[in-house]
């Protein structure tokens, strides 16, 4: 082992939240190392991200050429993966992450390839291809060591040739048959996804309802799109066995058997927390995240941002994070971390929009919760679109404070059009003032101010 060597920081990971903050470290003047396994950029160029919204533009485009003889005339639809996939490989380079790895460098960050550890406060072992070296930081550490897919624990499972978001994103051609273990985001993309490139997909969610996480009325409005669509989609399902025979999956649940050609496993993900020394930094490795403060600090000289934190599995939270980091680590004003006004998109058709708290969520933390609803399908922009046109706004008020808590726009362009949501929730804009704003028509905007009129404030 080489003798140690000092810098002022060290970044573990180079995801998005790890790049972001590495370079802005670096312009600032100082010495910072940077440590990645794997590609720089992470999950959401390579695997995530970038090549399943170009998958699922192509899908859309798909989808609406479907209803050129509803709407405009007649055509004829082919559907057929390759475009969309050699769209895949360009936006990746073929999986290179000069990219990413070139500008992170020009900007002074010394990129070491390799997988890193922690070994005590401002200490960083990493094993490379050509020995060990052990980095010292004079400020700290920077953790940012991202998540990594998981599979349930279903007999059978391990060993087949299934799929996660890293195996999909290099499909070149849609399978006759596929299965879709999981409806959480992921999951209800790429089902629907794939079902438009002609492929007859299975979604198996093990729980009540797709998209846990969000309204029910989102759930509701997913399922029934997918259900229109032709995807097969059974909740409640849980599946027993898994067996892989003559290039066929055979899934075993209770009431039958599934048999697809392709299998997509996209029941969750989890933190890369073992094997990176957090015992060493008095930290938990078989915790199910690294508790941060207001300023990103994990502990002594070490901060952590992105999935991590458990505060948002989102790229935009890691870079958002990312920022307080730095200027604390230069010792600036830092803008206390705030998650109340939390976006997050689901880019099935319709887009699932949401911010903040879901009506569950508010009440479950003690507040006061009213809600209003518009049916988009009957708004002025929703029945102009027509087919395709599935969706609802949903509104969560504190009705003590008169603001809103959280919302979500089920729509075309739902996550576009919820923007005004999100400033409303983040800076708890009064409702009295959200009613007196002007909402352009035709819109799906004003979609909103029916939800807003509908509250019983």
């Amino acid at each position: 082992m080489s003798a140690p060597v000092e810098v002022d920081v060290v970044v573990l990971g180079l995801g998005a939240g790890g790049e972001h903050a590495g370079i802005k470290l670096a312009r600032a003047g100082l010495e910072v190392v940077g440590v990645e396994k794997d590609l720089v950029g992470g999950e959401c160029p390579f695997w995530g991200c970038t090549p399943s919204k170009l998958m699922i533009r192509g899908a859309h485009v798909l989808a609406e050429a479907r209803h050129v003889d509803e709407l405009a005339g007649r055509a004829v639809v082919e559907p057929d993966l390759g475009p969309t996939a050699r769209r895949i490989r360009e936006a990746n380079h073929d999986w290179s992450d000069d990219g990413h790895s070139l500008p992170l460098q020009e900007a002074g960050v010394r990129l070491v390839r390799g997988r890193g550890r922690l070994d005590g406060p401002g200490r960083v072992v990493v094993e490379t291809t050509s020995g060990t070296q052990t980095y010292v930081a004079r400020r700290g550490v920077v953790l940012a060591t991202g998540t990594e897919a998981s599979a349930p624990p279903v007999p059978g499972l391990v060993g087949t040739p299934y799929w996660t978001n890293k195996e999909v994103v290099h499909a070149t051609a849609a399978p006759a048959r596929l299965g879709v273990l999981g409806g959480g985001p992921i999951g209800a993309e790429l089902a629907q996804a794939f079902g438009r490139f002609g492929s007859a997909v299975t979604l198996l969610e093990a729980g009540p309802r797709l998209l846990g996480a969000e309204e029910p009325e989102a759930s509701a409005a997913v399922a029934a799109a997918f259900t229109r669509e032709g995807v097969d989609v059974r909740t409640g399902a849980e599946v027993e066995q898994v067996e892989h025979r003559d290039g066929e999956f055979h899934l075993q649940l209770a009431d039958g058997e599934v048999v697809v050609d392709e299998l997509l496993v996209a029941t969750g993900r989890r933190p890369t927390l073992h094997g990176i020394g957090l015992e060493t930094v008095g930290l938990d490795p078989d915790a199910d995240r690294v508790a941060v403060d207001d300023r990103l600090r994990a502990g002594e000289r070490l901060w952590a941002v992105g999935d991590i934190t458990g505060e948002g599995p989102y790229t935009h939270v890691a870079k958002y994070q990312a920022v307080g980091v730095v200027a604390d680590v230069l010792g600036r004003d830092v803008r206390p971390a705030d998650y109340r006004g939390l976006t997050r998109v689901t880019f099935t058709d319709p887009e699932v929009g949401a911010v903040g708290l879901t009506q569950q969520q508010a009440r479950d933390t003690g507040v006061d919760v009213r809600t209003g609803h518009a049916d988009v399908p009957r708004s002025s922009r929703g029945w102009m679109h027509g087919p395709g046109n599935e969706g609802v706004v949903k509104v969560v008020a504190d009705a003590a404070r008169g603001v809103l808590v959280g919302g979500t726009v089920v729509a075309p362009y739902g996550g576009e059009v919820m923007g005004l949501l999100s400033t409303a929730v983040h800076a708890e804009v009064p409702v009295e003032v959200l009613l007196g704003m002007h909402f352009p028509f035709p819109t799906f905007q004003r979609a909103i101010e029916t939800a807003l009129r509908d509250l019983d404030l």
